[in-house]
């Protein structure tokens, strides 16, 4: 390819850097001052477009369309200091992960809300007045929008730069980046501080959004899709830095763009299609950038670093009432095809929320007693459910010898991507396991020849005598059950005790001769074991797997299940899972707008609860306890 067709393609991606850098800029403006991980941000950028795209249609003309750009921006700060207020700011004292599941309800009730207010439909803008033609560049014709927006990154973030350098609300955010407490204990008004960032980050999404009117569609999916994207950026570039923010975003939009490009290379003899890689071009520079340099480009370590876990009492051996309880639990689901003779779909649903529940399970197993907070669970579920489809389609594998080979590829995936992520701690390890979880998604999704590419892979059944409904529900069951008794006694042993000890205190675990990475290493291993494990039953349960297994939507559904029964318990993952499964499952069949819904009921859990479920369960026993004469 020439050196002109290259720049070419370099200048179109200086034009989506600049969208990046806007969504991104208000990811990290938020994170920087009020340690939120905002999920529900690709959200403001999903309803700016949305609302351009009305004002432009519905008004007409160079006014409608520019005027609409900038009224869709200011609605969406609008909407974003109403949600602050109304939400947010009754949770910045709860656990961080409580934070991220209420942004998480967020996302799902503004998505019904587009749906409700545009429709299902993908919705394509009009042209820009005055800049809707195109301009010779390189003897090749570019479109003049592309260029304003090439223009209008840089003036972003020049305007954001006076703002946070010269302005007295810029000494804020920046005081609030460093230390938010102590900004406090100065007399500064957080609370509004804090609104004003929250307007300020939706709004600059907004713009993002807006400014895409003559560029792509809206669309319903551009929520989750845009926000995988602006995490990777705000991450590479460092948490809070906006010119790292701005240089990561031309650095990706570059490689992307180049990879279109070049298309099709040969390495060592080997053709490679880099147009392909553009789908995980920015998780394999997140993942690098994070092991190299884990704060970002141009970021800086925290001053203020937690040393452990979020505290919890001490786990304790259940009681002769508890077991007594769970062999009774135990004895009415293995009745459960007895009871459900008439209603064949009961034993589905059961079946969905076993196999749930050990997901779940197995993600608790780190994110409490390890304290390690993966945002790519899903990548060792979707490992373990293709190799078992693998195995019986591809290779004619038995049922028993296709299901052992699940827990060992989910294992060997935890193994690889864990020795670099237990590393990190925080939003860094968050943000690393994700991408680890992109890549896995990419190449379960790319993978035409092994994986059968965005179909997926059909004709994983399961074999007699679990080829019915109940004969299968029955081995969900089981082994279920026996993967919540292997991670319970692991919990208990002195393996369990010394990964709580480096959770809560690393220094002092090491010091007493507990290797902390080596015991959370082996801890990620064991959860990527019976995730995968959890696979392999989802692959004979529906008999096909598709890449969607293994993609962000349900790694977050993992840590909703996490949050919304406890995160504290062990019960909680068990109770989060079936209650998550459950109304999923309810509501979706009762309304076409269930996702509102669902997020409803997770904020009114959250807000009333935020130790989740079991948290309240536990509250209610003290409170009753207590209350005896």
């Amino acid at each position: 390819m020439s050196l002109e067709a290259l720049l070419f393609q370099g200048l179109n991606g200086l034009a989506q850097a600049s969208t990046l850098f806007m969504v991104a800029a208000g990811l990290s403006l938020v994170f920087g001052v009020t340690r939120i991980v905002n999920l529900a941000h690709g959200s403001f950028m999903m309803l700016g477009l949305y609302a351009a795209w009305t004002l432009a249609t519905s008004l007409g003309g160079a006014l409608g369309f520019w005027g609409g750009i900038v009224v869709a921006a200011l609605g969406v700060g609008l909407l974003g200091a109403v949600l602050e207020v109304a939400i947010l700011r009754r949770l910045y004292r709860a656990p961080e992960l409580f934070q991220l599941l209420s942004t998480f309800a967020i996302l799902l009730v503004l998505n019904d809300l587009a749906l409700f207010l545009w429709g299902p439909e993908d919705l394509l803008g009009p042209r820009a007045p005055g800049l809707s033609g195109a301009v010779t560049i390189l003897d090749r014709r570019f479109p003049s929008y592309d260029l304003f927006l090439i223009a209008a990154g840089p003036l972003v973030l020049l305007a954001l730069h006076l703002v946070v350098t010269r302005s007295r609300f810029g000494r804020l955010i920046r005081a609030a980046t460093e230390d938010r407490e102590m900004v406090g204990a100065l007399g500064v008004n957080q609370a509004l501080l804090f609104t004003a960032v929250f307007a300020l980050a939706a709004a600059l999404a907004g713009l993002g959004g807006a400014l895409q009117l003559p560029r792509q569609p809206a669309t319903l999916t551009l929520d989750l899709e845009v926000i995988a994207d602006a995490f990777v950026v705000t991450v590479v570039g460092g948490m809070g830095s906006l010119p790292g923010a701005f240089l990561a975003a031309i650095l990706i939009a570059e490689i992307k763009a180049l990879c279109i490009a070049i298309g099709q290379v040969s390495v060592f003899g080997v053709a490679l299609n880099l147009s392909k890689f553009t789908l995980v071009a920015e998780f394999v520079v997140m993942a690098v950038v994070l092991i190299v340099r884990p704060y970002g480009l141009l970021g800086r370590p925290p001053v203020h670093v937690r040393e452990g876990g979020e505290p919890e009492a001490p786990l304790r051996p259940a009681g002769t009432p508890a077991r007594i309880a769970a062999v009774a639990v135990l004895a009415c689901l293995a009745a459960l095809p007895l009871a459900a003779t008439g209603s064949p779909y009961t034993l589905v649903l059961a079946t969905d929320i076993l196999i749930a529940v050990l997901f779940a399970a197995s993600l608790h197993f780190i994110m409490g007693p390890a304290g390690l907070h993966s945002f790519g669970h899903a990548a060792y579920f979707g490992l373990g459910a293709y190799a078992t489809a693998i195995a019986v389609t591809r290779l004619g594998l038995p049922m028993g010898p296709a299901m052992l080979i699940a827990p060992t590829a989910g294992g060997a995936g935890a193994a690889l991507f864990g020795w670099f992520s237990v590393r990190l701690s925080g939003v860094y390890l968050a943000m690393l396991t994700l991408a680890f979880a992109q890549i896995v998604w990419s190449i379960l999704y790319q993978w035409e020849g092994l994986t059968g590419g965005s179909n997926g892979i059909f004709g994983a059944w399961p074999a007699a005598p679990f080829d019915s409904r109940a004969g299968f529900y029955l081995l969900a069951l089981g082994v279920t059950v026996a993967g919540l008794l292997a991670l319970r006694t692991a919990l208990f042993s002195p393996f369990g005790y010394a990964m709580r000890a480096g959770r809560d205190s690393p220094l002092r675990a090491e010091a007493i001769g507990i290797g902390v990475f080596r015991v959370h290493w082996l801890a990620f291993i064991l959860a990527g074991v019976f995730a995968g494990l959890a696979g392999a039953l989802f692959a004979f349960a529906k008999g096909s797997v598709s890449p969607e297994i293994a993609s962000i939507a349900e790694s977050v559904d993992g840590l909703a299940m996490v949050l919304l029964g406890g995160v504290h318990s062990l019960l909680g993952p068990i109770v989060g899972a079936s209650v998550f499964t459950w109304l999923s499952d309810t509501v979706s069949r009762t309304t076409d707008y269930w996702r509102a819904a669902l997020g409803g009921i997770i904020l009114l859990i959250v807000l009333v609860q935020p130790g989740g479920i079991m948290g309240g369960v536990g509250a209610l026993g003290r409170h009753l306890r207590r209350a005896r004469p």
